[in-house]
């Protein structure tokens, strides 16, 4: 595990570039319409990472749409079996997310990043970042208490450069970018307009050494466009996109498809 708050953030040791963590909560959205484990969450996660994803990623939320708390567990156990690789937990820590990370840690299981999310319990998805100074009084504590088990925060943030110092100062590791305003204009004539909000942010992020993740609606048509543009990005996590490339693709040449579009953001032109 890392231990946060006085370490630099650093790119995952299984990571060359950006690392690749696969959200696996649209799977789950699958297998709860039925009632046989069909399709089996751990065993999607286990053929991500066989694929050479670097981490895996779920959003638990209250109301159990999809990823369940067994589901949690059972990836975490998972995971034991992984050391090179991360595990990442989203969610809103005034709902679930807290109980989660208590609970790892009591069982001995790994956690390696705890993502704050500040979603409603009702939420349709994930659709802002946290707003400062507003935010910032109840945040703090949260955060020392998952530092205190070495773990890892990033904050679910909007590219707002001059929010950067805010997340820092509350104790954050790493911001995560909400990029679907990026996807959004991708294939429009306001792209460089929205890219150029992530490019200023991540260079504020990395002047005061805040690391940066990215996600929310990157694809296999519009990730490397980011990751050339956007410096420094540590982690994607990528989730609703690969899941429905693997219906047509499979998991294995699914994710290598992404990591080729990650590979591509750092070969030379």
């Amino acid at each position: 595990m890392t231990t946060a708050q006085t370490t630099p953030p650093t790119v995952p040791a299984s990571a060359r570039k950006t690392a690749l963590s696969v959200n696996i909560n649209k799977v789950a959205l699958l297998r709860n319409t039925r009632h046989l484990d069909i399709p089996n969450v751990t065993r999607a996660a286990e053929l991500c990472l066989e694929a050479g994803a670097q981490g895996i990623t779920v959003h638990p939320r209250p109301d159990e749409r999809h990823i369940r708390p067994d589901d949690v567990y059972e990836l975490a156990a998972l995971m034991k079996d992984w050391p090179h690789c991360e595990f990442n937990i989203e969610g809103n820590p005034f709902h679930n997310l807290m109980d989660f990370e208590r609970n790892l840690s009591a069982r001995g299981l790994p956690l390696h990043q705890c993502t704050f999310v500040p979603d409603s319990a009702e939420q349709f998805t994930s659709d802002h970042g946290w707003s400062f100074p507003d935010d910032a009084k109840r945040l703090k504590p949260l955060i020392e208490q998952v530092h205190a088990r070495g773990v890892r925060v990033s904050l679910f943030m909007d590219p707002i450069p001059e929010a950067m110092v805010a997340a820092k100062a509350v104790g954050a590791d790493r911001v995560e970018f909400y990029t679907e305003s990026y996807a959004r204009a991708w294939s429009g004539p306001q792209k460089n307009k929205v890219l150029s909000s992530f490019v200023e942010a991540a260079r504020a992020a990395a002047a005061i050494n805040l690391g940066v993740n990215a996600g929310h609606d990157l694809n296999r048509d519009n990730l490397s466009e980011f990751l050339r543009a956007v410096p420094g990005v540590l982690e994607v996590s990528i989730g609703h996109a690969l899941i429905a490339d693997a219906l047509e693709l499979g998991y294995a040449a699914t994710v290598k498809d992404y990591l080729r579009c990650i590979n591509e953001a750092f070969t030379p032109a």
